[in-house]
């Protein structure tokens, strides 16, 4: 094995969907949160969104339109960013400690608004998305969503090497079922399990 990728929500950042939900509601009176919000797979103008279809600008007046008046734009990015609850410090370490041995991928449902709390999430972590990944395959720059087998063969063929020598790492079973189905090498984190017990049974 040569490179390992692993999806961010869930794997290596883990997700608070209520706390999300709730910032939403309380704090802008947007109740459509709970049919578009989803750990794995999102909905409506999240799922846009998060395929590149619609900006982050676009989704900020998507929400607003539809919240309390005087909500301001920097109160969805707020409580979008609730969803990302916190990184573990051993998946820190851990990362480390595999760049040194491997190319470490990041690939991720993800959109502009979240990228951006999770790189600062990392960085005060002590780790940088920018530099320490090899390449971070974000589906709204790719236009792109798992588990769509286009989007696995995609990140497959930028990285170049033989199926063989990747690991894929999702917290969705259908996400892994699909990478497998298109020929990536995947494994399902269960989110609370030891990340680093799972890479070492590999």
């Amino acid at each position: 094995m040569k490179a390992i990728i692993f999806d961010m929500g869930g794997v290596l950042i883990d997700l608070d969907m209520d706390a999300c939900r709730n910032a939403f509601k309380q704090d802008l009176d947007f109740y459509e949160i709970d049919e578009i919000l989803d750990p794995c797979h999102q909905k409506g103008i999240i799922g846009d969104m998060e395929e590149g279809k619609v900006s982050a600008d676009d989704f900020r007046k998507y929400v607003l339109d539809r919240s309390r008046p005087g909500a301001r734009p920097e109160d969805v990015d707020k409580a979008l960013y609730k969803i990302l609850a916190h990184i573990a410090p051993y998946k820190i370490e851990l990362l480390r400690s595999l760049s040194e041995k491997y190319d470490i991928y990041m690939l991720s449902n993800n959109n502009p608004i979240a990228e951006k709390r999770a790189s600062e999430m990392f960085r005060e972590a002590g780790f940088s998305m920018e530099t320490d990944f090899k390449e971070c395959f974000m589906s709204y720059k790719m236009k792109m969503l798992k588990p769509s087998a286009a989007f696995y063969k995609e990140v497959m063929r930028q990285i170049g090497l033989p199926a063989s020598e990747m690991l894929f790492i999702d917290d969705s079973q259908s996400n892994v079922d699909a990478a497998v189905a298109a020929g990536l090498p995947a494994v399902w984190y269960k989110p609370g399990e030891d990340l680093k017990e799972l890479i070492l049974s590999c």
